[in-house]
């Protein structure tokens, strides 16, 4: 029997951002519904290639490999896609070798309502719309920005990077930032370094990925011989003296990351060009920018960084 769905961590991938469908879409947009339907027919057994949250998701999917008795994740698809025309997606997802079994097709409507259901703490999409429509009933969404794919097969770990106001705490802070001068930002952040922060839309993926990182502690001091596979950052744009206030809402959490980047206005690629994330994800496009163009980066539309 599978564990319950209530007990895993769940991320809920739509097509669009788990393979390429450009070819799939051209069809839609040039030629509309039945003449897509009969594209994917012809199409079954054509395996569709890897989209931007692929690595991710395979990476994410091993943590099952690494504790088998409790299996702690899942992956559920949720797509536009009618059934039908969903047989390709599936067929890919067996042809990638990717554990999924849970999907929702809805032939045409938008898969937000299913984002609890699910039990998702995450929904990934390539479609802005979808995503914005989540946010809006505070479920956790993020759309899947273009960039090219890259999946080292010898790479097995999973790196996943954070902004944190607007992304893992709510934005009240940032409001300050926007409403006056950096200074007053400090002065505010000083007064109140003691004071944890409210959660932020991504809050809860953060907390269970630390829950996931004390069963790799545990896995470790078994065995010194265990190779880590999930390893977290925070990246922000925040210095001190305003860092201290990041520090007291994650010990006040009970969580951590492996490495927190206090960058003080920096362009952020400075640091995930090094990082090599499997996903970056922050709630200003401004940031979402790589020079290569091969950090899947993930916008969160959430807050007042998003109002306009």
């Amino acid at each position: 029997m599978p564990y319950p769905i209530e007990d895993k961590l769940v991320i809920a991938v739509a097509s669009s951002a788990l393979f390429d469908l450009s070819e799939s879409d051209k069809v839609f947009q040039e030629q509309g519904a039945i003449a897509y339907r009969d594209y994917q027919e012809e199409h079954l057994d054509v395996p569709l290639a890897k989209g931007v949250a692929f690595p991710f998701v395979r990476r994410f999917l091993n943590i099952n490999k690494r504790f088998p008795d409790t299996s702690p994740v899942e992956v559920v698809l949720l797509s536009r896609n009618s059934s039908i025309t969903g047989k390709r997606v599936f067929r890919s997802i067996e042809h990638h070798g990717l554990d999924i079994s849970r999907a929702a097709f809805l032939e045409g409507k938008s898969p937000y309502p299913y984002i609890p259901a699910f039990n998702a703490s995450l929904f990934l999409s390539s479609n802005e719309q979808d995503v914005l429509k989540a946010i809006d009933y505070e479920y956790p969404a993020g759309t899947v920005l273009p960039s090219q794919v890259v999946d080292d097969n010898d790479d097995w770990e999973l790196r996943i990077a954070f902004d944190f106001d607007g992304v893992i705490a709510d934005d009240a802070s940032e409001r300050v930032y926007k409403g006056g001068e950096l200074e007053a930002f400090h002065k505010h952040e000083s007064s109140r370094a003691g004071i944890p922060h409210s959660p932020g839309p991504l809050a809860d993926l953060f907390r269970k990925l630390s829950l996931l990182q004390k069963l790799e502690d545990e896995a470790q001091k078994a065995d010194a011989s265990y190779r880590r596979i999930l390893r977290t950052a925070i990246v922000t744009a925040r210095s001190a003296p305003a860092h201290e206030r990041v520090v007291t809402t994650l010990e006040h959490w009970g969580v951590d990351a492996n490495e927190v980047f206090f960058l003080g206005g920096m362009k952020k690629d400075r640091i995930l060009s090094i990082l090599k994330p499997h996903m970056f994800f922050d709630d200003q496009r401004s940031h979402l920018q790589s020079d290569a163009g091969n950090v899947p980066m993930v916008h969160i539309p959430f807050g007042v960084a998003n109002a306009s």
